[in-house]
């Protein structure tokens, strides 16, 4: 291809794969572009424009949804980046393939987003138990949906609500005790039934090492009997059974304070219940670890965890949260431990995304890193110049999101960034719209691809350039054709065939 382009008129042959899947997450490619790209013809976009692109007019969507291939319903499904109720269009998908993909978490090492209500309550109404299951540990459903489950007026979904058991009020567990469908008040039978030891001794009687009688021994009250079976077994994981289990006696938790294995002391120093003198023992427990989950035991005061030798990991995963998936914070609770001086603390409440704004601006300046960097991963009000220092300083998991966040502060950055030594702060100078036409075609022959890339997509690359970067190597040809400037006639002329005289 030329630097000039050719008469848009020409018919030609359609263009490389790298450029019709750089032209399918383009979001300047016209509606009736991205429709062509459905055709058979450009299988080659397919994948990239079901799960990569990250917004889609009605009428593509619409297209994405009826098209008759599944693997494209299936991209997506999988899709991270397009808001969810676009996904959940797929909800009443004729193939198992797509609906299985949809209750899976999308492709992306971030944070599952929830899907829409309506969606999930279709799901937990139509799918098989398969289906459900890759649902259930997706975490795409909110905690919220979850815990209305046990009110759900379909039994199916109300015995599943029991799962939430130990969240419900005694007058929710009471009604589905007494539930009008014998399913439900099985359901909630087994749930009491958990809490019984004999029952689950009963259980336990003959059988084999499996998921099942894991999760009893971890999960359930056990009998004195199987807790002494326990203690007598050498394996070593039984110890740390015994020291998560709730029900495992106070003389037993006081005997595993001695046990050689750092894990099960570790275990024994996050119980939510740990008798007074076992969580003083354990607060000059020979390993740091240890020594540190006491130290953020709610039952301490501040002083008494100055005086505990912890250590906070510099390198912590830092990451964002998914909030839906979990129980709302208490506001009290993240208050109290924004003032903490203890930073473990402070990073508990730097999560809360309801921290109020003044907590937010002290936080906000906090000596540990790892406090501002949850802050800014985590709350929808961190301030923007936050955002610009975590990223500059963090270099654990998921840094790249701080740069992706609509509050990241863009202006400027070319300026401040573009000699920059690191190729992740390099990469910072093609997020700025402002940035200069020469920058950006000296950007594009960086030596770091990420920084070619972004600048092939900027808008202000120079038109010569851009046209070059269509005819440079896979990399560079994907880059340029995804780029918002690249004119519609250029556009029409790359995918060829008759429909280039359109």
């Amino acid at each position: 291809m030329n630097a000039t382009p050719t008469d848009p008129a020409t018919p030609a042959d359609p263009a490389s794969p790298a450029v019709l899947r750089g032209l399918a997450v383009n979001q300047a490619t016209p509606t009736a572009l991205l429709l062509r790209l459905l055709e058979p013809e450009y299988a080659a976009a397919w994948s990239a424009l079901g799960r990569e692109r990250r917004a889609f007019p009605p009428e593509v969507a619409a297209a994405v949804v009826a098209h008759p291939e599944p693997r494209v319903r299936g991209a997506l499904a999988r899709n991270p980046y397009v808001d969810p109720e676009v996904r959940g269009l797929l909800v009443d998908d004729p193939h198992w393939h797509v609906r299985s993909r949809l209750a899976s978490p999308p492709d992306r090492d971030g944070v599952a987003r929830a899907l829409p209500e309506w969606v999930i309550d279709r799901m937990y109404t139509t799918y098989d138990h398969q289906e459900l299951q890759e649902l259930v540990f997706s975490r795409q459903v909110p905690f919220s949906v979850r815990l209305a489950h046990a009110t759900h007026p379909m039994a199916s979904v109300r015995a599943n609500g029991t799962g939430m058991w130990q969240h419900l009020s005694p007058e929710r567990r009471a009604a589905l005790l007494a539930d009008p469908h014998p399913a439900v008040r099985r359901a909630a039978e087994r749930r009491v039934r958990e809490d019984d030891a004999v029952a689950m001794e009963r259980e336990l009687e003959g059988m084999p090492a499996c998921h099942a009688r894991s999760q009893i021994l971890v999960n359930h009250r056990l009998s004195p009997a199987v807790v002494d079976s326990l203690l007598r077994d050498p394996d070593a994981g039984n110890q740390w059974t015994l020291a998560h289990n709730y029900s495992t006696p106070p003389e037993v938790l006081a005997r595993l304070t001695g046990s050689p294995d750092a894990k099960v002391r570790l275990e024994l120093a996050r119980r939510p219940c740990l008798p007074r003198p076992l969580v003083d023992a354990l607060a000059r427990d020979a390993d740091p670890c240890v020594r540190t989950a006491v130290s953020v035991r709610p039952e301490l005061t501040e002083d008494e965890r100055a005086s505990i030798d912890y250590t906070v990991e510099a390198e912590e995963n830092c990451g964002p949260r998914e909030h839906h998936w979990l129980p709302p914070l208490d506001p009290a609770e993240s208050a109290a431990y924004a003032r903490s001086r203890h930073p473990l603390l402070r990073r508990r409440a730097a999560v809360d995304p309801s921290l109020p704004s003044e907590l937010v601006r002290r936080l906000a300046g906090d000596e540990d890193a790892g406090v501002r960097v949850l802050l800014a991963q985590n709350h929808p009000g961190a301030p923007p110049e936050l955002l610009l220092r975590c990223y500059q300083e963090y270099r654990g998991p998921h840094r790249e999101l701080l740069a992706a966040s609509p509050r990241f502060p863009v202006a400027g950055l070319a300026e401040r960034f573009a000699a920059a030594e690191e190729p992740e702060l390099r990469r910072l100078a093609v997020l700025d719209p402002g940035l200069s036409p020469a920058l950006a075609d000296r950007l594009s022959r960086d030596p770091a691809p990420e920084i070619r890339a972004g600048a092939a997509r900027h808008p202000r690359l120079p038109a010569g350039r851009l046209m070059e970067l269509l005819d440079g190597d896979e990399e560079q040809a994907r880059s340029a054709a995804a780029n918002p400037a690249l004119p519609v006639a250029v556009m029409r002329r790359l995918l060829g065939g008759a429909g280039a005289a359109a």
